[in-house]
């Protein structure tokens, strides 16, 4: 199978090709379409095995037409647990995106936060966060969830394991009940069940 057939578009197909990237994955061929699809997943996937690309490639897909999100405002919001991955996640939009019109920006604890509420003034399609700098920008006003069409919970056994399923709560209450449900774990505990089923259906 081609990621032509997994029905993505010239832009990021030229992109995949300018980065090698020949054929999908396992869990790319099964995600994409249903993420395509509108539908809510709860895949289990390690990192390694083409997961990031499984989610970032649709959501470009399904934003890169669409109008620019106004200020403040964010379409899709990818929570993760550290910054190393926040950064990892944003760079794959970056270089999967690179001939659509997609705005991204990544923010974490450890870093300015000056510099990240600048780049959010205008509003951006895909915001990646770590749970804790993303309430802080909240709380000061910085960021808006109430636009987020597209939720994703990356490596969410280890945002759990760190203790973030209060801000993650948190966090979900902010955005629309309508909004696209996207869970990829490693490994599925009833504690991670159960953060699906908070998710609703």
């Amino acid at each position: 199978m081609s990621f032509k057939e997994l029905g993505l578009s010239e832009p990021i197909l030229k992109s995949l090709e300018d980065l090698e990237h020949t054929k999908p994955s396992e869990i790319q061929q099964q995600a994409i379409p249903v993420i395509l699809a509108g539908k809510n997943i709860m895949a289990a996937a390690q990192t390694g095995t083409g997961k990031t690309g499984s989610f970032v490639l649709p959501m470009l897909e399904m934003l890169h037409e669409q109008a620019k999100p106004y200020s403040k405002n964010v379409h899709a919001l990818v929570l993760t647990p550290t910054r190393e991955l926040a950064a990892q996640v944003r760079e794959s939009v970056h270089s999967y995106g690179k001939l659509t019109n997609i705005t991204s920006t990544a923010v974490f604890g450890g870093a300015k936060i000056f510099p990240q509420k600048a780049k959010l003034k205008k509003g951006v399609d895909i915001l990646v966060a770590t749970p804790g700098r993303l309430l802080d920008l909240v709380n000061q006003k910085a960021v808006k969830l109430d636009q987020v069409q597209i939720l994703v919970l990356d490596e969410a056994d280890h945002m759990l394991d760190m203790g973030f399923i209060h801000d993650i709560k948190k966090i979900i209450a902010m955005t629309p009940p309508t909004r696209q449900n996207l869970l990829f774990s490693a490994t599925f505990s009833p504690e991670i069940k159960k953060l699906a089923q908070s998710l609703g259906d």
